[in-house]
Formats: C-alpha cells, sequence, structure tokens
C-alpha cells in the first residue's frame, strides 16, 4: 500500500471517529456542586478496608482472560481465538492512567479480594461505572456487596480521587446474560454500576471532571481506538491504541458478533475496561472487555459484546433506577 493511501485512510477513520461524537457534550454539568456536600460514612469505611496491600493482592474475576499463548484454526477445533498469521499485535504500556478509567474492588463469598476493570460513563446523575456482565453479574438485586467499590485512575496504591461504594441494588447486567450465561450470552457481556458519592461526598462524574460518553449502534470498526484496563495484582493500568474489526463467531458455544482488537499484554483484571475514541474535549466508549470466550483467551486479542439496542435499554435502567434483573429462581 503507498504511503499517502495509509495516511489518507487514517485520515478518514478519525474523521468518522469525530463524527461519531458530533453533537454530544464533554462536560459535566456543574449542578451537582453547587452546594457542599455531606460526607459518606461508607465510603471512608470502604477507603479503610480496601488498603494499598489489598488492593495489591486482590485476584482477578476473569481468571481465563489471557491464559493462553495463541490458538490456530484445525478441523478438531474450529473457534479461532488469538492472533491471525502475519497479524500485527500493537504494543501495550503501563501508565498513571485517565480519570476515566478505573478498577473494582470487592470480596468474594471466602472473603478473597477480587478485582475488574471499568469506566466512567456520562450520566444524569453523575455516578454510572460502565463493565462486564461477567464481572458483576455475582451481584444481582440486594445481593450483598462484600466492599464492592469503584476506584477511578487507581495506580501506584493510590486512590486519587478516592473510593466509590456500589449502591445498595446498583448492579445492572442483562437478563438474558443471566439467563443464556456467559457463553450463550455473551452478546449481552455488558453491566452498569450506581456508585455512591466518595469520602467527601462527591459524586464520582464530578469528581473526575467528564465521563465518557455511550456510544451504541455504531458498527463494528472503529480506529483510532484507546483500549485501557487493570491487569489484577500491577500498580498502574495498561493502554494500547489499535483499531476495532468485526468478528463473527465460529464457536457454537460462543454465538454472535463482536468487536475485535488486537492489543498485547491484556490478561487477568483488564475485563470490563473500555476501548475509547478520542472526541473533542474527551471520550467516548463503544466496547468493554468481554464478549467472545469473556473477552478473549489470549493476551494479544481482546472482544466486546457489540453495544446495540440492549445496551442502551441496560443504560436507561439505571438511569432511572429501576430494579435490576438477577438471576431466575427454580420452581420450589
Amino acid at each position: 500500500m503507498e504511503p499517502g493511501t495509509s495516511i489518507a485512510r487514517y485520515a478518514a477513520v478519525c474523521a468518522a471517529a469525530l463524527l461519531l461524537c458530533a453533537g454530544l457534550t464533554t462536560g459535566a454539568s456543574a449542578s451537582a456542586g453547587e452546594s457542599p456536600a455531606d460526607p459518606n460514612p461508607l465510603a471512608d469505611r470502604l477507603d479503610d478496608y480496601w488498603t494499598p496491600a489489598r488492593m495489591e493482592a486482590a485476584l482477578p474475576a476473569d481468571v481465563l482472560k489471557g491464559t493462553e499463548a495463541g490458538t490456530t484454526a484445525s478441523a478438531a477445533a474450529p473457534a479461532v481465538d488469538g492472533p491471525r498469521p502475519g497479524e500485527y499485535i500493537p504494543p501495550s504500556r503501563s501508565f498513571d492512567g485517565i480519570p476515566q478509567a478505573g478498577t473494582f474492588f470487592w470480596t468474594d463469598a471466602t472473603g478473597t479480594g477480587r478485582t475488574c476493570s471499568g469506566s466512567v460513563v456520562h450520566s444524569p446523575g453523575h455516578d454510572l461505572v460502565l463493565s462486564a456482565g461477567h464481572c458483576l453479574r455475582g451481584y444481582a438485586g440486594t445481593s450483598p456487596k462484600r466492599h464492592l467499590a469503584f476506584v477511578p485512575q487507581y495506580h501506584d496504591r493510590l486512590k486519587p480521587f478516592g473510593i466509590f461504594p456500589v449502591r445498595t441494588n446498583g448492579v445492572y447486567v442483562p437478563q438474558q446474560y443471566y439467563d443464556l450465561g456467559e457463553h450463550a450470552g455473551a452478546t449481552y457481556d455488558f453491566a452498569f454500576a450506581v456508585t455512591e458519592p466518595n469520602q467527601d461526598g462527591t459524586l464520582l462524574e464530578d469528581a473526575v471532571g467528564a465521563g465518557a460518553r455511550l456510544l451504541t449502534g455504531t458498527g463494528y470498526s472503529h480506529a483510532p481506538v484507546r483500549m485501557i484496563g487493570y491487569p489484577a495484582g500491577v500498580e498502574r493500568p495498561l493502554e494500547c491504541w489499535s483499531r476495532t474489526t468485526r468478528w463473527e463467531s465460529d464457536d457454537p458455544a460462543d454465538p454472535g458478533t463482536f468487536p475485535r482488537i488486537a492489543c498485547d499484554g491484556f490478561v487477568g483484571g483488564t475485563s470490563g475496561g473500555p476501548m475509547l475514541l478520542p472526541c473533542p474535549g474527551g471520550w467516548a466508549v463503544l466496547g468493554v472487555i468481554g464478549g467472545y470466550h469473556t473477552g478473549g483467551d489470549t493476551p494479544q486479542i481482546s472482544y466486546s459484546a457489540y453495544f446495540g439496542s440492549a445496551t442502551r435499554a441496560l443504560y436507561r435502567a439505571a438511569v432511572a433506577g429501576a430494579p435490576p434483573a438477577g438471576p431466575q429462581l427454580g420452581p420450589g
């Protein structure tokens, strides 16, 4: 390909990304900060609980993400998940993060610390975090939160904006994901969490400055895409610039069509991390690490559930404070 053609194509995809963001405002409104906020004692307790040592020791919720070195197609194993022959895999790098991306911490039923990635999305309540369904599905309805909280721009054992408890009845995962499970329901692998204010009583989006705009129904091919994730046990997040393409599943256990992205180094803990498009003055989010094979079996390739009407419906439910979905109880 001629260099001029490559430059022209890159300029075209950048222009397309900006058009997707056209008409979106990028700043958070100031209404929530017009009067002094009350301190949040629950956030204080969670801040005390999540010591630097406990955060560093937290294990990934997505234990299978990135566990395989790579796969190749064969007649015996038709499902392909990994780099294609000769495919360029952009490198990732460790950095201090951005205010709109962060990580969840919680303890599981055994008391073990767990972690998964997430991103702040713009909402009228200034309190919404986007992640993967397989990260948060254990917190349906009134299930115990077990120290569940979100830390934006966590790095080097620091909580630069404080810690934000997840509200009781504040975890939203599609009913289809509960009903079908993480494999048959891979196209519904996304979730929202409604947070409470931090220790100072500041709402999440007001603390970080602005949330990313949620993009839905925009297709599968996007560039330039910035993917961010928090590997478990690492003090700083990873970032990588690449592009998303359309992936038609060839695994009958994980049916559907998904955005696919090549970026090296995304292992356990990075699930739920955002795939971001630059917009004037901020970011828009078009996917999260999850979906096909709960985000990908290899560190080099990641996936997302496609953001469409089901994502919009779940966002509206979270914003409205509707009763969350949950696992269906069996008879008797």
